[in-house]
């Protein structure tokens, strides 16, 4: 008997919104916070897939985005009646936000992303500072000491 192993395809936060909501929330993000839109878009796309496993797990009080992927959430925030709305369709409820960045330490990021990789979600790993292995004496996440 032979086994083929099947290719599962990841999704994208950016799937999350139409073509022309990702447009308007990346475009908020590079000028507001002074990124490059491709880094805007980036991080837009993270913000997103972060705050659909938030809302659907009800996980929004125990996980937190990097530094560099909270002007991405911020956005969402700042955009409140469309916020509420998109937090309504996909959860139910509105989904608070809950300030715990001091909390940023890589094992929380480690998790984080893992939660995100497991609901089906690509993780760009060099938003979240888990790209590489940490090595005394550097920064082993994205809090303070960085």
């Amino acid at each position: 008997m032979t086994t083929t192993a099947v290719a599962v395809s990841e999704r994208s936060g950016r799937s999350l919104v139409t073509d022309q909501e990702f447009d308007m929330l990346a475009t908020f993000c590079a000028d507001e916070y002074g990124l490059e839109r491709c880094v805007a878009d980036r991080v837009m796309d993270q913000a997103l897939a972060l705050t659909y496993v938030m809302g659907t797990t009800h996980s929004g009080a125990d996980m937190a985005p990097s530094q560099l992927v909270d002007p991405g959430w911020h956005t969402l925030i700042l955009h409140t009646d469309w916020y509420a709305d998109w937090c309504q369709k996909h959860f139910g409820y509105f989904l608070h936000h809950q300030p715990n960045s001091k909390l940023r330490t890589r094992g929380l990021m480690t998790s984080v992303t893992g939660r995100i990789r497991s609901a089906g979600f690509e993780v760009d790993d060099r938003l979240w500072g888990t790209g590489a292995e940490c090595n005394a004496p550097a920064c082993c996440g994205d809090g303070p000491c960085c």
